[in-house]
């Protein structure tokens, strides 16, 4: 059985490319840093750099939702490969192959821990006390629901 569970945060957005040929799909690689449970002595290095890579709806779910800070949790299983680069050395490669991923933590806990938030959001200043935005007069002629 090759089955990986992850949960960390992205160490930079998800670099999203699209393949070749009648029916492109979407292949995002991104690097999740995941905290180690225990820290040895006298070593600085507390998380480990995970790379990844996510095809298909996987990989456009990431291209939309994979910023920087953002914590997911990530499903999958690992794979190794080898090439040769250009100058003639064989290289190595583990990465895990993504076949689902979801949020990790809420949108205002992100908010708290430097995680992504999209310029077209009103900001978390902008709420009421209750909790909810304030809607300005006069947009009731906008609201699709009246």
């Amino acid at each position: 059985m090759n089955k990986v569970i992850l949960m960390g945060r992205l160490t930079r957005d998800a670099e999203v490319r699209y393949s070749q040929g009648d029916a492109s799909t979407a292949v995002a690689r991104f690097s999740l840093a995941v905290d180690r449970r225990f820290k040895r002595d006298g070593d600085e290095q507390t998380a480990d750099f995970i790379n990844c890579v996510a095809f298909g709806r996987t990989g456009e779910f990431m291209e939309r939702f994979g910023r920087k800070g953002t914590k997911f949790l990530v499903e999958g299983r690992i794979q190794t490969g080898s090439y040769t680069n250009k100058d003639g050395q064989r290289v190595y490669t583990t990465d895990v192959v993504v076949e689902q991923v979801e949020f990790a933590e809420s949108k205002a806990s992100s908010d708290n821990n430097g995680g992504y938030v999209p310029a077209d959001r009103p900001s978390p200043s902008g709420a009421a006390g209750d909790g909810f935005m304030n809607i300005p007069d006069g947009i009731d002629e906008e609201l699709p629901f009246n």
